[in-house]
């Protein structure tokens, strides 16, 4: 095991927490009005939750594939976007 690879989980679960958002944004609205949406109170904060539902995937996928490190670097990225969750409220 490396440390690299909390890091790596880490940047893992922020990115794929950011596309997960963004994918949820375009399936709901259109394109021109995620703008407006994201500068809406109280629906970032959602928005990033929804996203980070993701995360519990890909912490179950690695800890199936031997990737402990990698796995704690998802819950960490978690963590962080539950505290950013919670400043945007």
């Amino acid at each position: 095991m490396k440390k690299s690879d909390l890091v790596i989980g880490f940047i893992i679960g922020i990115v794929a927490a950011g596309i997960a958002a963004f994918l949820f944004l375009l399936s709901i609205t259109k394109l021109q009005y995620i703008k407006f949406l994201i500068h809406e109170p109280g629906i970032m904060g959602k928005v990033i939750t929804l996203g980070a539902i993701i995360n519990i995937l890909i912490f179950f996928f690695l800890l199936k594939k031997d990737k402990e490190l990698m796995a704690r670097g998802i819950v960490l990225a978690t963590i962080i976007l539950a505290l950013i969750t919670v400043l945007f409220k």
